[in-house]
């Protein structure tokens, strides 16, 4: 997969190209529905299956969250995206004259830079200025240039409509295993272990405290279950997201402790791939009572790894 950042850059391969519209934060079920559907395309052209998505997330200039809300960075969008088959990622950036573009001007932009041989969407999608491009006005539009649309219906799971919105709402609630279902793997995050008051080694349970992009969404505060990958290898682990009530801090930590295994982590990336809540985060008497809890929380999540393995 070759990654290109904005249209000016595209170069035609020769080939046509079969284009896959929308931002696809998340890449889950829904989006690999959509991107299948420009891979078959372009597989019946002969052709390329291109994928466009925006940087920054479009809701940053239309409405800028008032908390985090990336299910992917733009890497990891990057890192699922190559895995999917298709032969070009070209990345465009969401400005405000990209916001105010009307939908025929834009797809007349793509129609010069890419000119795709066919385009294919979420039925749920819309793009252009006030979202005016529906699929209905891009097969209407589309059709007397010769352009081939696939309109893809939504994916759904239990009657509800599988969405990068309905996602973070599920990791908001704390229900990690509802978005993996969603999102067809383990949701993860990822980033640097940074120095932390090393109360979990003085607990005897020393923990990798993980610096997490702003942007990115966390689960629910609580103890989790979780997978950490680092430096090559995976480990079962427990892990707190929350304030620390016990000791009366006020930052967000994520701070992760690896089983059964004694490894630095100071300064290495590490993943964690989020497999299940075991309790909500609450606040102790005592270090020995946070220290006795943490123990059992320890031993759910070994068991609990044990049986999805």
């Amino acid at each position: 997969m070759i990654v290109v950042e904005g249209l000016d850059a595209y170069r035609p391969s020769g080939r046509p190209a079969c284009l896959a519209l929308g931002t696809f934060d998340g890449v889950h079920r829904g989006h690999r529905v959509v991107i299948q559907a420009v891979c078959d395309a372009a597989r019946q052209e002969d052709g390329d299956a291109v994928v466009l998505t925006f940087d920054p997330h479009p809701l940053t200039v239309i409405a800028p969250p008032a908390e985090p809300f990336l299910l992917t960075t733009l890497e990891e969008r990057i890192t699922l995206l190559s895995a999917t088959g298709i032969d070009a990622l070209v990345i465009v950036r969401f400005t405000q004259k990209v916001r105010e573009m009307a939908a025929a001007d834009w797809l007349e932009l793509l129609r010069r830079r890419i000119n795709p041989r066919c385009l294919a969407l979420s039925s749920t999608h819309g793009f252009g200025r006030n979202r005016e491009g529906t699929p209905a006005f891009l097969e209407a539009w589309a059709a007397p240039r010769g352009i081939g649309v696939a309109v893809v219906p939504p994916v759904t799971n239990e009657g509800t409509i599988i969405s990068s919105t309905t996602i973070r709402d599920r990791l908001r609630a704390g229900d990690v295993r509802a978005a993996a279902e969603w999102l067809g793997r383990w949701y993860t995050v990822r980033g640097r272990v940074v120095a932390g008051e090393g109360r979990g080694r003085r607990l005897g349970v020393p923990t990798a405290n993980l610096q997490v992009p702003a942007e990115k969404v966390l689960p629910a505060r609580g103890v989790y279950a979780a997978y950490a990958t680092t430096l090559g290898e995976t480990y079962r682990a427990a892990v707190n997201i929350g304030l620390r009530p016990t000791f009366g801090e006020s930052g967000l930590t994520v701070e992760a402790y690896l089983i059964d295994a004694d490894v630095d982590l100071y300064e290495q990336l590490l993943e964690l791939a989020f497999v299940e809540k075991l309790r909500d985060e609450r606040r102790f008497d005592s270090a020995d009572a946070l220290k006795t809890q943490v123990a059992i929380d320890i031993a759910r999540a070994r068991e609990l790894m044990g049986l999805t393995t």
